[in-house]
């Protein structure tokens, strides 16, 4: 099953949004701070029509419904920008995710209050060099490390494997000579923007194997 990556945030009286921010003139009628709004100011926010007229109206998602939609459809990975951290893991609990989703943080401190919290949950780490993955996987217990395809060598892909760390390549170019070279690595995942390329590239890379 394939991962959606979404945004965590938090309005001011502490509920869960998915968007990116934290500035709100980027993609909604709203100025400021995202943080600094309440929900019921976040809630009249048009969030679509920035993208596209035929979006006016469109909302910006809380995240609880959002949970309950897309649970069975697909898995998630949490880009946590902004959240009260038990408060989030109970949320996740309480709709039964928390198995269906992996984490990453930009703030280091943040990824350690984490793995305190959610010894069990996955943890995405990104690192440049096998050096640097010896160290996710030694401080953070870090289950997913995301590279790009540059920094892919042989040493970097058997040091995840021998630490049991699933290997994701970032890379967001429309470029299947590229995504082909990844898979040849025989990575777990891609952090994409052009999944359709990927599924496409994939599918042939698979009949090709086969083929021998």
């Amino acid at each position: 099953m394939e991962y959606v990556e979404i945004d965590v945030n938090t309005s001011k009286d502490g509920v869960f949004y998915v968007f990116h921010g934290p500035e709100l003139h980027f993609t909604t009628n709203g100025s400021g701070l995202f943080h600094e709004l309440t929900a019921a100011e976040i809630d009249e926010l048009d969030a679509g029509a920035w993208f596209d007229p035929s979006f006016a109206g469109t909302r910006v998602p809380r995240l609880d419904t959002y949970l309950r939609w897309i649970k069975g459809k697909a898995k998630l990975f949490l880009d946590v920008k902004r959240a009260d951290l038990p408060q989030l893991l109970a949320l996740l609990h309480a709709v039964q995710m928390q198995d269906d989703c992996f984490f990453w943080f930009g703030d280091p401190d943040a990824a350690y209050d984490f793995r305190r919290l959610a010894p069990d949950l996955a943890l995405k780490v990104n690192a440049d060099d096998a050096a640097a993955a010896v160290a996710a996987h030694d401080s953070l217990a870090a289950n997913i490390i995301e590279t790009s395809l540059d920094q892919l060598t042989a040493e970097f892909v058997a040091t995840c494997r021998s630490r049991a760390m699933k290997i994701m390549v970032y890379h967001t170019e429309k470029d299947p000579v590229a995504f082909r070279s990844i898979l040849d690595w025989g990575v777990d995942m891609i952090n994409c923007d052009h999944g359709d390329v990927v599924a496409q590239v994939a599918a042939a890379h698979a009949i090709e194997r086969a083929a021998g």
